[in-house]
C-alpha cells in the first residue's frame, strides 16, 4: 500500500526543482510556513533538494527526524529527453514490426515547414529486435514466444550494452500475459537492465502510441531510478528518513518506488504541482473558470481549471520543444500515453535570451541563460542579455538583490548585456528593454489561447491566476491583452508549485481498452480493486470513460456516475459527452455514433492540507516602501511596497510589490488590493 500524503503530526516538505531555482515549502503540524528558494544545481539537482531542505528545517527550528512527508516534483524526466542523455534502449517487438517508431504518424508541428525533421527515435534502428511470435487481435497466440529465442535476444542486448528495454509487442493489450513473459525473461537473464513491459504502462490499443510511450519509460527509467536512489539516500544522510512522494504529471503524488517504475508518469511533474495549487484556490473562491498562469526561469506555462478541476490529457508529447501543439499540429515530440493536466507551453521566461535576427526582429527565447551562468545581473559569469536584465533595466525588479537576499542583482550587468541589443534596434537601453518585454507578452498568449479559444472558451470569461518567479511581473499585461479583467496573486507565487506538492492528493490510475466481450461492471472492479490494492479502502474512487464518435481517432474523457453499471449511467455519460464534444468542436452527433474506447480508474487520497493553511505569510514578508524609477510607456516614479503594506481598499497603479520569492508589477490603468487569504487582487480602473 502507498504510504499517504496527508499525515500532520510532524513537518512537511515540498521541494520543486525549476531550470533556475530551486523552491522549498515547510509546513509545520502547529501551521507554521517557512520558505526557502534557491539557484539549482545542475546537473546533480538532488544536491540542492537536499541542501534546501536541510536550511529551510535550520531556519524553522526543526530537527530532520520531525519531517513526516517529503514531497517533490522534478524536472529530471523531462531533461533527459530534452537533452537526449537517457539510457541506451532496446525495443523488443513482434517479427514485421520494428519501425513503428519510425512509421509514426503523418503528422508535422507547422505544415509548410520545409527544413523540419522528424525527432529521432529514442531506440535507434539497430537497438530495435523482432521475435517470431504473434499475438492476433483476438487474443490468440500464433506462435507464442520461444524462450530459446527470448535468452539468445538477451545475449545480443547484453553484448550491445543495452541499459533499458521497452517490449512492444503486437496486440499485447489484448494477451498481456504473454508480454509479461517475454519482459521477465528477460528481466531474468540481463540483471541490472531496467526492463518495460508497453502493457504495465499502457495496455491500449495504436502500435505507435503505446510503442512510442513504452519506449520514452525505458529511456528515462534508469535516469529517474538512479536520481531518486541518490535523493533518499541524501536525504536519509542527513537524517530525513520520511516517505518520498513525487508529483506524477496528472496533479497527484506517488511513492518515489512506484515512480521509478513507471518514471513516463512524472515527465510534466513541476507544473502539473503548481495547477494543483490553483486548482485548490479555485476552489476556495469558488471560481468557475481560472487560467493558472506560471511564469519560471526557462518557460511560461498555462493550464485551464472549470468548476474546480483542471483538464486532463490522455496523451501529449515529449521533447518537440514547446509544448503548444494541438491535433494535426502534433509531430514535433515523442508521443505519450499517460494521464497529464493539459500545460501548453512557450519558452518565455526570466532566463530566457534576448536577440536581434538579421532581419532586425526582436526575439526573445527559448534559449535560456538557466542558473548557471545565469541572467548577466546575477553576476555570476552570464554575458547574454536575458528578460530578467530587462526587468532590471525597466525598474520592475529590486537593483539589490531577489529570493530574500541570496541573489545579488549588478544593474550595471544588466544594461551591459542590453547594450548590444539595443544598438542593434537603434534604440536606447530601456526601449529595448520594454520592447523585450512587450514580445515575451506577445509570446505567452499563444499558451493562453492554446488552452482556452483552442478549447471553445472565452478567456476573457476566466480571472487568471499568476505565479511562478516571474508570472507576477507580466500577469496584468498579458491579461489585458486577452480581456481578462481580473488578476490573482496568491501568497508565496514564486514557490506556488511547492505549495500545490503540500495540498496535493496521492493518486493512482489504471486503465483497460474496451472490448466486444468486456463486461463494464466486471472491469470496473477488477480496475478499482486494482487501484485500492495499491491505496487502501480508504481511496476515492472515480470511474471514467474514453468516448469519441465513430470514425474519430482522439476521444474525449467523461466522468461516469457511481453505482452500478446500468444503461442509464452510461446514456447519462453520453449526454455529457455530446455536450463537451459540442462546446469543444462546435458540433454535436447522436447516441448510434458513439463509441466507448477505454475504461479508466482513478483513486485518490485526499490530503488532509487545506490551501488555507499554506497561504499564511511568513514572518518578515513586510518591507520598508520605497519609490523608484519604472519605465512604462514613460518612465514613472513608481511605489515600492511590500505585500503587507497592501490593504483591503484598491490602491491605483503603478505600482512594485515586492514578496521574497517573486516581484508582482500593477502597471498604470490597473488597481490592486489584498484579500483575507493574502492574495492580491489586480483589476483595471473604469475608463
Amino acid at each position: 500500500m502507498l504510504p499517504s500524503s496527508d499525515a500532520r503530526s510532524g513537518w512537511r516538505v515540498g521541494a520543486d526543482i525549476g531550470g533556475t531555482f530551486t523552491d522549498v515549502i515547510a509546513l509545520g503540524p502547529a501551521g507554521e510556513v517557512v520558505p526557502m528558494k534557491v539557484l539549482s544545481t545542475p546537473p546533480d539537482f538532488g544536491t540542492g533538494v537536499v541542501t534546501a531542505t536541510t536550511d529551510v528545517l535550520d531556519l524553522a527550528g526543526a530537527a530532520p527526524a520531525d519531517v513526516t512527508a517529503m514531497l517533490h516534483g522534478t524536472t529530471v524526466a523531462t531533461n533527459a529527453i530534452l537533452e537526449m542523455n537517457g539510457a541506451r534502449t532496446a525495443v523488443v517487438t513482434t517479427r514485421g514490426f520494428r519501425d513503428v517508431l519510425e512509421l509514426g504518424r503523418l503528422r508535422r508541428p507547422v505544415l509548410y515547414d520545409l527544413s523540419w525533421v522528424k525527432p529521432v527515435p529514442l531506440a535507434r534502428r539497430r537497438h530495435r529486435y523482432e521475435l517470431a511470435q504473434r499475438i492476433t487481435a483476438d487474443g490468440r497466440l500464433t506462435p507464442p514466444a520461444d524462450e530459446r529465442e527470448v535468452e539468445a535476444l538477451a545475449a545480443q542486448l547484453e553484448a550491445d550494452g543495452i541499459e533499458a528495454v521497452a517490449v512492444c509487442l503486437l496486440n499485447s493489450y489484448v494477451r498481456p500475459d504473454e508480454e509479461r513473459r517475454v519482459a521477465e525473461l528477460l528481466r531474468e537473464t540481463l540483471p541490472g537492465v531496467y526492463v518495460t513491459a508497453s502493457v504495465d504502462i499502457s495496455p491500449q490499443p495504436q502500435e505507435f502510441e503505446r510503442t512510442s510511450t513504452a519506449t520514452v519509460n525505458a529511456y528515462v527509467g534508469p535516469t529517474v531510478h538512479g536520481y531518486l536512489t541518490r535523493l533518499e539516500a541524501g536525504l536519509q544522510a542527513e537524517g530525513v528518513d520520511a516517505p518520498l512522494l513525487v508529483m506524477q504529471s496528472s496533479g497527484g503524488l506517488l511513492d518515489a518506488g512506484s515512480v521509478s517504475r513507471r518514471p513516463v508518469q512524472i515527465i510534466e511533474s513541476g507544473p502539473a504541482a503548481g495547477v494543483t495549487a490553483v486548482r485548490e484556490l479555485a476552489r476556495l473562491l469558488d471560481l468557475p473558470a481560472v487560467v493558472a498562469f506560471d511564469m519560471g526561469g526557462t518557460t511560461a506555462k498555462a493550464s485551464l481549471i472549470e468548476h474546480g478541476e483542471p483538464f486532463v490529457s490522455a496523451d501529449y508529447e515529449v521533447g518537440g520543444g514547446m509544448n503548444v501543439a494541438r491535433g494535426l499540429g502534433s509531430g514535433a515530440g515523442y508521443p505519450v500515453r499517460t494521464p497529464s493536466i493539459d500545460i501548453a507551453e512557450v519558452g518565455s521566461g526570466g532566463g530566457s535570451i534576448i536577440a536581434v535576427d538579421q532581419a532586425g526582429a526582436l526575439h526573445v527565447g527559448p534559449a535560456s541563460a538557466g542558473s548557471r551562468p545565469g541572467p548577466a545581473c546575477y553576476g555570476q559569469g552570464g554575458e547574454l542579455p536575458t528578460l530578467t536584465d530587462a526587468n532590471v533595466a525597466l525598474g520592475y525588479l529590486s537593483p539589490e538583490a531577489l529570493a530574500g537576499g541570496r541573489v545579488a542583482i549588478h544593474p550595471d550587468l544588466a544594461v551591459k548585456a542590453l547594450a548590444p541589443v539595443a544598438d542593434q534596434l537603434g534604440r536606447e537601453v530601456p526601449e529595448a528593454a520594454r520592447g523585450a518585454y512587450e514580445v515575451a507578452v506577445s509570446s505567452m498568449t499563444t499558451a493562453v489561447k492554446a488552452v482556452t479559444s483552442e478549447r471553445g472558451r472565452d478567456p476573457r470569461e476566466a480571472t487568471m491566476v499568476a505565479f511562478g518567479g516571474a508570472g507576477p511581473l507580466y500577469a496584468a499585461a498579458l491579461a489585458r491583452e486577452l480581456g481578462i479583467t481580473t488578476v490573482i496573486v496568491p501568497a508565496h507565487p514564486g514557490l506556488f508549485s511547492s505549495l500545490g506538492l503540500l495540498v496535493a492528493d496521492t493518486e493512482r490510475h489504471e486503465v483497460a481498452p474496451c472490448q466486444p466481450e468486456t463486461v463494464l461492471q466486471q472491469e470496473f472492479d477488477r480496475l478499482t480493486s486494482k487501484v485500492t490494492d495499491e491505496l487502501g479502502d480508504h481511496a476515492v474512487i472515480e470511474r471514467l470513460l474514453d468516448l469519441r464518435y465513430r470514425g474519430q481517432r482522439f476521444e474525449l474523457r467523461i466522468r461516469l456516475d457511481d453505482g452500478e453499471v446500468t444503461e442509464d449511467l452510461l446514456q447519462a455519460a453520453r449526454a455529457r459527452f455530446h455536450a463537451e464534444h459540442e462546446r469543444t468542436y462546435g458540433r454535436a452527433g447522436t447516441d448510434d455514433l458513439v463509441e466507448l474506447v477505454n475504461l479508466r480508474v482513478r483513486g485518490m487520497l485526499p490530503s488532509k492540507v487545506s490551501i488555507k493553511d499554506v497561504l499564511r505569510l511568513s514572518a518578515g514578508a513586510g518591507r520598508v516602501p520605497s519609490t523608484r524609477e519604472c519605465r512604462f510607456a514613460e518612465p514613472v516614479p513608481t511605489p515600492v511596497i511590500g505585500r503587507t503594506d497592501l490593504g483591503p481598499e484598491p490602491v491605483d497603479g503603478p505600482l512594485v510589490i515586492e514578496d521574497m520569492d517573486a516581484t508582482t508589477l500593477v502597471p498604470p490603468g490597473a488597481r490592486a488590493r489584498r484579500d483575507r487569504f493574502h492574495n492580491i487582487v489586480i483589476t483595471w480602473s473604469a475608463a
